[in-house]
């Protein structure tokens, strides 16, 4: 069974630890499906995401040896498959000068896996841009009141467009699509640069294209896809219905499912 301790460096989180998180906001972070054999796809990925970020986020190196070691405490004792999300924070972080902190730390936290793939999901189209789309960031209220008005209008989640009317992302997933020869099309756009995204890059024939609406209507599939839904397909995007069972998404599922973990 999951337990439900949140570690800060390694050691059990305090209340006043976390009231930067809620007070101000500033973060990044990744999160990691841990398999059954405790392995990790894309684990050197996922820290060099961390450390990327660190970067542009606070002005500091993340020293990704201790990433490792905070995140094989936290899963002692945990049943996986899980989810394994890494924060990093400043906990000094002021709302007045945010440029006074750069001393980031290491939040962890653990929580359960469904079964890969998850069901399809049908997703409504909203005119959207995440702030500084190339860091997995924690500023997620505008892709979670996008995601809440997708779901009131009977939609599982929200297709990100753009201004300029090209697709770019989903509420907190890459979106990607099959053309009518069978090739998959990432969209050419300021999107999270995911780390499933760039396995299944290395695994099937594809290209990146701008993609209006009207053209991703056309496609032939189309998928969601990270860390925690593997490759997912969408069912819909507004009233457009897509096969859920095309052979390109199969293949993908397969082959993410067939990529080496890495062990921490």
């Amino acid at each position: 069974m999951l337990g439900c301790m949140v570690t800060l460096d390694g050691k059990p989180v305090s209340v006043d630890d976390l009231l930067p998180l809620a007070l101000t906001n500033v973060g990044h972070f990744t999160s990691m499906r841990v398999d059954s054999d405790g392995s990790i796809r894309g684990l050197t990925l996922h820290l060099e995401r961390l450390a990327r970020d660190c970067e542009i986020v606070w002005h500091a190196a993340l020293k990704t040896d201790r990433v490792r070691e905070y995140v094989r405490q936290a899963l002692e004792g945990q049943t996986c498959p899980c989810v394994v999300r890494v924060t990093i924070y400043d906990p000094k972080v002021e709302m007045g000068h945010p440029a006074h902190a750069n001393e980031p730390h290491v939040l962890v936290s653990v929580r359960g896996a469904d079964a890969l793939p998850p069901a399809p999901l049908r997703a409504q189209s909203l005119v959207y841009e995440r702030d500084l789309p190339q860091v997995k960031h924690i500023g997620l209220f505008g892709a979670l009141h996008a995601r809440g008005s997708a779901q009131r209008a009977n939609f599982d989640d929200a297709l990100f467009v753009g201004r300029d009317g090209f697709i770019s992302e989903g509420g907190t997933w890459n979106v990607a699509f099959v053309d009518q020869e069978g090739t998959v099309v990432w969209p050419d756009a300021p999107v999270l640069p995911g780390v499933t995204m760039a396995l299944l890059q290395q695994q099937a024939k594809h290209r990146i294209a701008s993609i209006t609406l009207d053209q991703a209507k056309g496609m032939a599939a189309a998928f969601a896809t990270n860390t925690s839904i593997g490759v997912r397909p969408l069912a819909a995007i507004d009233d457009t219905e897509f096969p859920v069972e095309h052979p390109v998404l199969r293949q993908l599922q397969e082959a993410y499912l067939s990529i080496a973990g890495e062990t921490l």
